[in-house]
């Protein structure tokens, strides 16, 4: 056992992703923490209170390259938070002159929280553009399999015929409303912080608002009506936004490990050389990527109620809740995004099997439409006639492992309103779809607009 298979150099091949990895890292944080004192030097001198020679120095030595890593943990291990050994390296690197105007009038929360929402900016990038990867493969099955029967499952039993174009409609309409849920929440979640020791800047006077609003167009973010430290609404909207997403895909990936199964066989994953083997037993192809994809989804749904509980902070400054949400949301971020990117190759590769799709309708002898003779029945013979004209050949088909349509045509009562023809009409999947293509159609036209 390791301490996280995600940040493991073996484990990590398949959970979360190198992207997302490179983007919420340590080094990136700290580069972003420098990205915000050299902005914060440049909004400041803008205003007239740093020396334009000076932010040009800060800026030019806001290098994450050049940190001391080893003395940066030293200082955190003494201070809780590396902002402070950050900065006085920083004011250091910057020199003598430059070096007194780093950091002027922030506090650790702002370097903290805005460098985190500057990756946080990075990170839903990633999403963006592998959700719109994935919406793009559901899509063209959607497309694709809009009018292949299949049967329809409920309590995991066999209920009623939809197309698979339907089932996957399913699982591609959350996902829209996902990827339209995540450009509304970027201006909520991509917001500068920027308000000293208690949020009201008072160390910068009357010049304060105007420095924030030159360092949110220096880093450009939205400038909030006010700083935000204890506020961390747009932060667990984020953790919430990512269970949503993830409880989607681990929904469409479990469907498809489901198809899988050795006596549905209906669709799988892609084949290659290897994949889902079995170290004992060579006919196995086992639906490893699905199993990372709800794994990845599920680990970090657990993780979301820890970012809620950081939410509640005391008074100006939490004590303590700040950790409690570092603990989570990398992890969050990182297995989300392990999911997302897991269900992409699957989505874009699928296999499917349309004439076992037909078979297993038919396995059952034509007991799936039980529903579609009766609803066709009742006009002709009264529906409580036609439920227990139904009910009693389905009886009769299951104690003699027949087929209802030639159980059905037994019964003087069906044949009294029914030929051979109607009989078959009546027992064809393919004629008791609903709205599936509807509703296909639907969801498709979402991606027009």
């Amino acid at each position: 056992m390791i301490v996280s298979p995600a940040d493991s150099p073996v484990y990590s091949a398949v959970y979360g992703s190198d992207a997302m990895r490179a983007v919420m890292s340590e080094r990136a944080y700290l580069a972003r923490m420098l990205e915000f004192e050299a902005a914060l030097a440049r909004a400041q001198a803008r205003v007239g209170i740093v020396p334009d020679d000076a932010a040009r120095t800060i800026t030019a030595a806001a290098d994450v390259g050049k940190l001391d890593m080893a003395a940066l943990a030293k200082a955190t291990a003494s201070m809780g938070f590396p902002t402070v050994g950050l900065v006085k390296q920083l004011s250091a690197l910057a020199g003598p002159e430059a070096g007194r105007w780093t950091h002027w009038g922030a506090t650790t929360q702002d370097v903290l929280d805005t460098a985190l929402v500057l990756q946080l900016r990075e990170a839903l990038d990633l999403f963006a553009a592998d959700l719109d990867r994935l919406i793009d493969a559901l899509a063209a099955l959607a497309r694709a399999h809009r009018d292949t029967v299949m049967a329809g499952r409920t309590h995991a039993q066999q209920a009623l015929p939809i197309t698979f174009g339907y089932k996957v409609a399913t699982w591609l309409d959350p996902l829209i409303t996902t990827r339209e849920r995540l450009r509304q929440m970027r201006p909520r979640v991509l917001r500068l912080q920027f308000g000293g020791a208690v949020g009201t800047l008072a160390s910068l006077g009357a010049e304060g608002p105007r420095v924030a609003e030159e360092l949110a167009r220096e880093l450009d973010l939205t400038l909030p009506a006010i700083p935000w430290h204890v506020g961390r609404d747009g932060v667990a909207e984020l953790a919430c936004w990512c269970g949503l997403l993830g409880g989607s895909l681990a929904k469409a990936a479990q469907d498809v490990l489901l198809l899988m199964q050795s006596e549905v066989g209906e669709a799988s994953e892609p084949a290659a050389p290897g994949k889902g083997g079995s170290s004992t037993m060579p006919q196995k192809r086992n639906p490893i990527g699905c199993e990372y994809v709800v794994a990845q989804a599920r680990g970090a749904a657990v993780l979301v109620p820890q970012v809620l509980a950081a939410m509640v902070h005391e008074h100006e400054r939490g004590a303590g809740p700040m950790q409690l949400e570092h603990l989570a949301l990398g992890q969050i971020l990182l297995l989300t995004h392990g999911a997302l990117t897991t269900a992409i190759p699957i989505m874009q590769g699928l296999e499917v099997d349309a004439a076992r799709m037909r078979r297993n309708l038919d396995a059952g002898g034509g007991l799936m439409m039980a529903e579609a003779v009766m609803m066709g029945l009742a006009p002709r013979l009264g529906r409580g006639v036609a439920h227990e004209v139904v009910h009693h050949a389905c009886a009769v088909a299951l104690a003699e492992g027949a087929h209802l349509p030639d159980t059905l045509a037994r019964d003087a009562r069906v044949t009294a309103v029914l030929d051979t023809a109607g009989i078959a009409r009546l027992t064809d999947p393919a004629n008791y779809l609903g709205a599936s293509g509807v509703f296909t159609n639907v969801v498709l036209s979402r991606l027009e607009a």
